[in-house]
Parts: structure tokens; sequence; C-alpha cells
């Protein structure tokens, strides 16, 4: 088995984020190898939760222009995790 802590890379931090996390849904950016059974044991062992589901979604990188040159790059393509737990929260921000 992975180590959680490979699969979980960051949280999401943003407006809309933060809004769902009221509701007990929690958005993170995991590996883009991870699958489903794979996140919830990961959200499971690092915080002690139950998930109540998950959701993912595939993120293209957008495309950027390279300064001084006509040649064109991109970001990472990236994938995001949105897990809806049974009951409890994470304590994501806590020092």
């Amino acid at each position: 088995m992975k180590d959680p802590r490979d699969i979980i890379i960051a949280p999401v931090v943003s407006e809309k984020s933060y809004a769902l996390m009221e509701a007990g849904v929690y958005t993170f950016k995991v590996a883009r190898s991870a699958s489903k059974p794979e996140i919830r044991d990961a959200v499971e062992a690092i915080w002690g939760v139950e998930v109540h589901k998950v959701n993912t979604a595939n993120r293209k990188g957008k495309s950027t222009r390279v300064r001084g040159s006509n040649r064109r790059g991109s970001k990472p393509d990236s994938k995001r995790a949105i897990v809806t737990l049974a009951a409890g929260d994470i304590p994501l921000f806590e020092n």
C-alpha cells in the first residue's frame, strides 16, 4: 500500500472550498495516479474520520507563453479530490 501522505498532496485553498467545508466537504490536490479507494483510505488514515463519498476531477494545465520567444509552454496537469465526510471535521488549518 502507498503512504497516505504521498496520495494527499495539499488542501485546496479557495473561496469555494471554504464554503464547502461548512457542509463537511473538503477538497484536496492528490497524486495523478491515485484512485478513489486509495484517496478514501488515505483521508481515513491521516485524520481518522469516516468518508462518505469521493469525487475526482482531472484538470488540464493552462497554456502559457515563454517570455522573449514565440514558444508556448504549459502548467502541469493536476488532479483534485472532493471528499464528503459522513460525520466529523478535519482540522486542516490549526496550529
